[in-house]
C-alpha cells in the first residue's frame, strides 16, 4: 500500500514546484539584465565613454551565464507535462498549447537568433546593429514571459475555450482572450517589475562588492547608480502592481485570498493580518493581530466593503463542485498560503526599503557640500545629510546589506509562486479540472520518486556550476579594453584568430 504522504499526485507536485521554483530563479535575472546590458551598451554608443562598455562586456558575460542555465532548466521543466500530467496535457494540450506556441515560435526566436549576432558581432557589426540586437534579445525575453504567464494565467482563470463534450477535451475558442484577459495582463506587469526588482538588486550587491574593495570604481559607480534606480523604480511598480493583481484574484479566487489572511468568516469591514495562529481543524484563529478595514480596501478600495471568509467560501464550492468533483475540501494548505504571501511581501519591501536607502546616502553631487563630494573614479561617500557623512560602521554595514541585498528578491520570487500555485489548489485549472484529475495514471510512486532524485542531483551539480561561474566572472570584473575594443573593425570575418573562440568578446 502507498503512503498517503507520497503518493504518486503529492510526489508529482512537489517535483513540479522544486523544479519550477529552481527554474525560476534565473528567468527574472534573464529579463532585467537583458535589457540593462541593452541599455549600457546604448549609453556607450551613444557617449563613447569605455566605463559604459566595461560595464557592457561585464554584465553582459554575467547575463550569457544565466541565460544557458535558464534554458537548460526550463527544458527539463517541460518533460514533466508528460511525465507526470499526462491526463492534464490531454484535457488543456489545444488550449495551454497555443501561447506556448508562440513563445516558441516568435520569443525564442528572437532570444536565440539576436543572442548569437550578439556574440559573436563584436568585430562584424557595426555599433548601433550590434547594440540593437541586444535590444532584440531583451524583446524577445519579455515576449517570452508574456506568452508563458498567459498560459499560467488561464489556469488561474479559464475564458476563451469550450469543454468538446465528445472527448471531453477543453478547446480553444478565443486565442485573443486567452492572451489579454486581465488576469494575464495584470499577472505579466507584477512578473515583469519583479524581475527588475531582482536585476537591480543583483547589479546593486555586485557592484557593491567591488566599490567596497575600491576595485574597478568608475564601472561599478555607474552600476551601481543604474541598480539602485531600477531597483527603486522596479520596487514601486511591483507594489502598484501586485495591488491590482491581489484585487483580481479576490474575484477570481477568494479562497486563495481569504486563505492569505488567514480570515476565517465573512467580515465587512474585514482586517488586515499582521499575524494569525489558528487552528485549521476547527476554522479559526486564536491569536490574530490586526489592522481593521484595510483588507476591505485592499480588496476592493472600500473600507467597508465586504470580503468572504474561508469557512463561507468552503460552503460555496462544495455546493458548486463538490458531487461533480467528488472534493469535500477546497481549502489550500492555509499555513503555507498565510506565510508565503507575507514572505513575498516582506523580501520585496525590504528591497526596495534597501535601494530607496541606498539612493539617497550615494545621491548625486548637487545634493552634498564639496568637501563630501567625489569623483566617478573614487568610491561615493554614503551621506546622511548635506554635511555629514556616515561613520565607518554604518556604511560597513549599508555594503554588506547592499550585498545581502541580491538574495532577497530571489526569495520572494520563490514564495510569489509558492503561493500563487500552492494557493489554487485543489485545482489545476481553476473550476475546471481537479489537480488529482491531472495526474498520469500510470506512473508509480516508485517512478517519481526516481525522476525527482535524479532532477534533484541533476540541480544540485548545476547549482554549483552556475554559482562557480558567477563567482569568478564577478570576482574577475569588467574586462580591460582593446584598441579594437574601443574601435572595431566591423568586417565580416573578423579576426582569423578568433575563429574558434566562439566566446572571444569574453576573454
Amino acid at each position: 500500500m502507498e503512503i498517503t504522504a507520497l503518493a504518486p499526485e503529492t510526489l508529482a507536485r512537489w517535483q513540479f514546484g522544486v523544479t519550477t521554483v529552481y527554474h525560476f530563479l534565473f528567468v527574472p535575472l534573464t529579463i532585467s539584465l537583458a535589457s540593462l546590458v541593452a541599455g549600457l551598451e546604448t549609453a556607450w554608443v551613444r557617449t563613447g565613454k569605455e566605463r559604459y562598455l566595461r560595464a557592457t562586456k561585464f554584465w553582459g558575460k554575467l547575463f550569457l551565464i544565466n541565460i544557458a542555465m535558464g534554458v537548460v532548466t526550463g527544458i527539463l521543466q517541460e518533460f514533466q507535462f508528460g511525465m507526470n500530467w499526462s491526463d492534464y496535457s490531454r484535457f488543456v494540450g489545444d488550449v495551454f498549447g497555443a501561447p506556448l506556441a508562440f513563445e516558441a515560435l516568435i520569443a525564442f526566436f528572437f532570444e536565440s537568433t539576436f543572442i548569437g549576432l550578439w556574440i559573436f558581432g563584436w568585430d562584424k557589426l557595426p555599433k548601433r546593429l550590434h547594440a540593437a540586437c541586444m535590444w532584440m534579445v531583451a524583446l524577445g525575453t519579455v515576449l517570452s514571459a508574456y506568452f508563458i504567464l498567459a498560459a499560467n494565467s488561464w489556469m488561474q482563470h479559464p475564458v476563451g475555450y469550450r469543454i468538446n463534450p465528445d472527448n471531453g477535451r477543453a478547446e480553444l475558442t478565443d486565442i485573443l482572450r486567452v492572451l489579454t484577459q486581465n488576469t494575464a495582463v495584470a499577472q505579466f506587469a507584477h512578473t515583469l517589475a519583479a524581475a527588475f526588482l531582482t536585476g537591480g538588486a543583483f547589479v546593486v550587491g555586485v557592484a557593491a562588492y567591488h566599490l567596497v574593495r575600491g576595485r574597478h570604481v568608475a564601472v561599478m559607480r555607474s552600476s551601481l547608480r543604474l541598480g539602485l534606480v531600477t531597483l527603486v523604480a522596479a520596487g514601486a511598480l511591483t507594489a502598484v502592481s501586485g495591488d491590482r493583481l491581489g484585487k483580481i484574484m479576490y474575484d477570481q479566487q477568494p479562497m486563495k485570498m481569504a486563505a492569505a489572511e488567514a480570515l476565517w468568516e465573512t467580515q465587512a469591514p474585514a482586517p488586515f493580518s499582521l499575524f494569525a495562529y489558528g487552528d485549521v481543524d476547527e476554522g479559526h484563529n486564536e491569536v490574530a493581530v490586526e489592522v481593521p478595514g484595510l483588507l476591505s480596501f485592499l480588496a476592493h478600495d472600500d473600507f467597508s466593503a465586504a470580503v468572504p471568509g474561508i469557512n463561507d467560501t468552503q460552503k460555496a464550492l462544495q455546493e458548486k463542485y463538490g458531487e461533480e468533483t467528488g472534493i469535500t475540501d477546497f481549502r489550500p494548505n492555509i499555513p503555507l498560503a498565510y506565510w508565503s504571501f507575507r514572505w513575498m511581501i516582506g523580501f520585496g519591501m525590504t528591497s526596495l526599503a534597501l535601494g530607496t536607502a541606498g539612493l539617497y546616502l550615494t545621491r548625486r553631487r548637487l545634493w552634498l557640500s564639496p568637501r563630501l563630494r567625489t569623483s566617478g573614479d573614487e568610491v561615493p561617500v554614503l551621506a546622511l545629510t548635506r554635511d555629514r557623512a556616515a561613520g565607518p560602521a554604518l556604511t560597513r554595514w549599508y555594503w554588506r546589506l547592499a550585498l545581502l541585498t541580491m538574495a532577497f528578491p530571489l526569495a520572494a520570487n520563490a514564495w510569489g509562486w509558492i503561493f500563487t500555485e500552492t494557493g489554487r489548489q485543489p485545482w489545476v485549472v481553476y473550476g475546471v479540472l481537479p489537480t488529482s484529475a491531472a495526474v498520469s495514471p500510470s506512473v508509480s510512486q516508485g517512478e517519481v520518486i526516481t525522476s525527482m532524485s535524479v532532477f534533484i542531483a541533476l540541480y544540485a551539480v548545476l547549482a554549483v556550476v552556475e554559482v562557480r561561474l558567477l563567482v569568478k566572472y564577478v570576482k574577475a570584473g569588467p574586462p580591460e579594453l582593446t584598441d579594437d575594443d574601443l574601435d572595431p573593425p566591423t568586417r565580416i570575418g573578423g579576426h582569423d584568430a578568433d575563429a574558434d573562440r566562439p566566446m572571444a568578446f569574453s576573454y
